[in-house]
């Protein structure tokens, strides 16, 4: 064998070997933290003596860290991660998960906050498609009507009893303007992770929306999917929550948050 035959096979085993690292690494997410050896062949479908000696490796390098019969990303992790952040605005970290989440769907995708009794878009994906709902940068809405709203509400408890302080304007037919109501929709989004509505801001538009967090937990913003009913009827919208939770958790990933109740 040729020395540069022998240095190609050499480069194509490291890539080999990337690739299945990015693969172990790759099975943990904000929802499966820590996995056991199982786990990771499960994930990963390589063979057991394969995932043990990486996981060995891995750990004794500090990109896992063991914890009792189970693994997680170890903490050296983050301080690797921090540089890649650094100097950048956090939607500047989250503009091309938002791309890529327009792209899946075909629909336009939003980041709400919350400013005062408002949400805000702060940053927005437009659809391709000619028929459109109207948005825009810097849009002011109101919190209690649409998938973003009841978002921003289920994890903010002071911002919704601030909301609810003031009566519930009547946007459209579908609008909630009873504070039970409202109450009793936001509890379910907190308990579902996500929100669907349908005509709650407009006639014939739909949305659906899922929390990004923060390091300690808090509450960024709201990830939305929006886009005429016609196009986004109920069961497309439940199909799409899938993606929808997918890319928030990529989201809170990117920015180093985790989920409230996680260590």
């Amino acid at each position: 064998m040729s020395a540069t035959d022998s240095s190609a096979k050499s480069n194509s085993n490291t890539l080999l070997v990337l690739a299945k690292i990015s693969s172990i690494l790759d099975a943990f997410s904000l929802s499966r933290p820590v996995l056991t050896l199982s786990d990771i062949r499960e994930a990963t479908g390589m063979p057991n003596s394969t995932v043990q000696r990486l996981v060995t490796n891995l750990t004794s390098q500090g990109f896992l860290d063991r914890e009792e019969d189970a693994y997680r990303i170890g903490m050296r992790m983050a301080f690797w991660a921090a540089p890649a952040t650094r100097g950048m605005e956090v939607l500047d970290v989250l503009s091309p998960a938002l791309k890529a989440l327009r792209d899946t769907t075909g629909e336009t995708t939003c980041f709400f906050k919350a400013e005062q009794h408002y949400r805000v878009c702060v940053a927005i994906a437009e659809t391709r498609h000619a028929l459109r709902r109207e948005m825009h940068l810097g849009k002011l809405l109101p919190l209690h009507a649409g998938s973003a709203g009841r978002v921003l509400l289920a994890w903010d408890e002071d911002l919704m009893d601030a909301v609810l302080r003031d009566p519930l304007e009547s946007i459209t037919e579908s609008t909630i303007t009873s504070s039970e109501d409202l109450e009793a929709a936001v509890k379910t989004t907190r308990r579902n992770g996500f929100a669907i509505t349908v005509g709650e801001r407009e006639d014939g538009a739909s949305g659906l929306s899922a929390p990004v967090f923060d390091s300690a937990a808090g509450l960024v913003g709201a990830l939305t999917i929006s886009g005429p009913t016609l196009r986004m009827p109920l069961e497309t919208c439940e199909a799409w929550v899938e993606p929808l939770l997918a890319t928030a958790e990529h989201m809170t990933r990117l920015i180093g948050g985790r989920f409230p109740g996680e260590v």
